[in-house]
């Protein structure tokens, strides 16, 4: 049995009526590699069945504390179903991808049944060429981006052949505690709350202009120059010395605002070679051209809508902060920082600059941050009043001026071909989650096998048209490349 962390609990409250919590991936396989040539609803449930021992959060169904009296816990289901979990459907001719698209939009508008464990398989039939897709949902409250990549490498394997494994131990089933047990050391959690708080607070109340949104809001900065003080005093750290920094404020788009129950998403590739061809002649990362990139994008779509603001947009972006020690471990180890997006540039190569340089200052800003910061956040308020505490801040950012704009993702991948039950993985795009408060508009990307497989969910009314995103991608890498052809030339 294990505890969420009161970061955990965030994914599951910030659910509602119009905001799902989990998040996925896309896969297209070629079943030519496979045994038999072929990929089976039956080859899936087997391959993963026999692996559950190394995925253990697939097993995992919540526990709740009577009363809301605590975070819940993760428990091993005991009337565990694989054939609930792991199903199959077919698109009907010709199986395009924006057919695919189409359909994973509605999959991924779907909550789970939080009485099961929280995630869900589809194999789909029906692609062109023989290919097979595998669409994977998992709930963000039990994994992370590096979490989830690594359940990836659970299930999949470096060759068409897969390894012999040992076979898994017998699990012992645990006791589940009573709910009177629960209850009760629920109460005693939250009767010594008050005093757990306290102590948090000069550590935390210094870095509370950092937490997004509330920055902009007057007297925010003031306490967080008392609580530098305070935890000078209280000898609990350094505490925080720094001039007054502008706050970013991140501008009123078409797509920020209260968002629909209803998904549409979109997926491309772009060769990893020719970004870092444009890394390499600008002497930047891989992730500033992916910033780029995403710059660029929105530019062209917010010009073609007539909406282009004055200043740059401003964009959430997940940092892992997952030590080697919590390698292996489920639940999240994120933390986050803001960085702006320059699209009120219209100069390409000024766009690239500005990215650069904004995001090694957004690096420097965040950087004194504790790592457990967003962790020791989100425990502030007792559990009890944490769930309502979460969907009225949705409720209430997703209403007024924009906190940030869009979430921007960059997760690492595998360099080697993958294998799914024999079946070659040719891309996987990751299919990620919008709310209120970060805008109707995800953009996640994952490297794999040479190639930057990008993901783009949005609210389907507030970005109705997404495909012309993934045309603006391709159109911002081919303005790139050639400026990085004409930069190393005249270099």
């Amino acid at each position: 049995m294990r505890q969420l962390t009161a970061l955990d609990v965030q994914f599951l409250n910030a659910e509602s009526t119009t905001t799902t919590g989990h998040v996925g991936g896309l896969s297209i396989l070629d079943p030519a590699t496979a045994p038999g040539g072929d990929l089976t609803l039956d080859d899936l449930r087997d391959l993963i069945g026999d692996r559950l021992h190394l995925a253990k959060p697939l097993r995992w169904r919540l526990l709740p504390v009577p009363l809301g009296l605590d975070h819940p816990y993760w428990i091993d289901d005991p009337e565990f179903d694989l054939e609930f979990h792991v199903r199959e459907i077919a698109l009907p001719a010709p199986g395009d991808e924006r057919q695919l698209a189409e359909q994973i939009a509605r999959l991924t508008a779907r909550p789970l049944d939080r009485r099961r464990p929280l995630w869900e398989a589809y194999l789909i039939h029906g692609l062109p060429d023989g290919r097979k897709a595998v669409y994977t949902k998992v709930h963000h409250s039990a994994i992370d981006g590096v979490s989830g990549a690594e359940l990836i490498g659970v299930l999949m394997d470096t060759t068409a052949e897969p390894p012999p494994r040992k076979p898994p131990a017998k699990p012992q089933k645990a006791p589940i505690p009573s709910p009177a047990a629960l209850a009760f050391n629920g109460a005693k959690k939250l009767a010594l709350h008050p005093v757990k708080a306290a102590l948090q607070v000069p550590k935390l109340l210094q870095h509370i202009d950092e937490v997004p949104g509330l920055g902009r809001y007057p007297g925010v900065g003031l306490l967080a120059k008392a609580g530098s003080v305070l935890n000078r005093v209280t000898r609990q750290g350094a505490g925080r010395h720094e001039a007054d920094r502008p706050r970013l404020v991140a501008p009123d788009t078409p797509f920020n605002g209260p968002i629909s129950p209803h998904r549409r998403f979109a997926y491309g590739s772009l060769p990893l070679d020719e970004v870092k061809r444009v890394k390499n002649a600008f002497g930047v990362t891989v992730n500033d051209v992916v910033m780029a990139l995403c710059a660029t994008v929105l530019r062209r779509w917010l010009v073609d809508h007539d909406a282009l603001p004055e200043q740059p947009l401003v964009a959430l972006v997940p940092l892992s902060v997952r030590t080697p020690e919590q390698a292996k471990d489920a639940g999240n180890q994120v933390s986050v920082m803001l960085a702006p997006l320059p699209t009120h540039l219209a100069d390409p190569a000024a766009r690239l600059a500005e990215v650069t340089s904004a995001m090694v200052a957004a690096k420097l800003r965040y950087q004194p941050l504790p790592a457990s910061w967003l962790v020791d956040f989100s425990g502030m308020l007792p559990a009890a009043l944490g769930g309502l505490a979460a969907r009225a801040t949705m409720k209430f950012l997703g209403a007024t001026t924009p906190v940030v704009n869009l979430v921007v993702s960059n997760v690492p991948g595998s360099q080697k071909p993958l294998y799914l039950a024999g079946a070659r993985l040719l891309a996987n795009y990751p299919v990620s989650a919008i709310t209120d408060a970060s805008g109707g508009l995800n953009i996640t990307v994952m490297s794999y096998d040479g190639e930057l497989d990008f993901g783009f969910v949005t609210c389907r009314e507030l970005i109705p048209d997404v495909w012309d995103l993934i045309d603006h991608l391709h159109d911002a890498l081919a303005e790139l490349t050639k400026l990085a052809a004409e930069h190393t030339r005249e270099a």
